[in-house]
């Protein structure tokens, strides 16, 4: 993994703090209000690195999750007689936030296969049924 540049790793902690604005909704008003606050400021455009920590941690203090990346992966590309199964593995990995690598791993797991593009329908079955009963365990939809 290559590091961020100063630039990069500025834009992307910019691009957090909207992200924040948005998932606790907050209106205008409201957000400038609390970057007043927290930073003195009121623009994020004109936060150092250590304003834009404070107004991030400020927002994962009151409610912000961070969403982690899906890792770059999309769906498999598999036969029709298994797409319907992956369908149904897409949806419950997206309700539980799980990238494709999770489903990867279960599949070394379950099935002894490195990646969940090789599994058989029957394989992918017991896939399906381990996660149903994480959703379960979890208080989401199981079905």
């Amino acid at each position: 993994m290559i590091p961020k540049t100063a630039d990069q790793l500025r834009k992307a902690e910019l691009a957090q703090i909207h992200i924040a604005k948005v998932q606790l909704a907050l209106d205008d008003d409201a957000y400038r209000a609390i970057l007043m606050q927290v930073t003195g400021k009121t623009s994020s455009k004109d936060l150092t690195w250590q304003g834009r920590k404070a107004l991030l941690d400020h927002f994962k203090k009151v409610g912000f999750k961070v969403k982690a990346k899906a890792a770059g992966r999309s769906a498999p590309n598999v036969t029709p007689d298994r797409q319907e199964l992956i369908g149904k593995i897409e949806a419950q990995l997206a309700e539980a936030g799980r990238p494709w690598g999770y489903a990867d791993a279960m599949a070394k797991r379950i099935c002894k296969v490195d990646r969940i593009d090789w599994c058989k329908p029957d394989q992918l079955m017991k896939i399906i049924a381990a996660l149903s009963y994480d959703a379960k365990r979890h208080g989401r939809y199981e079905g």
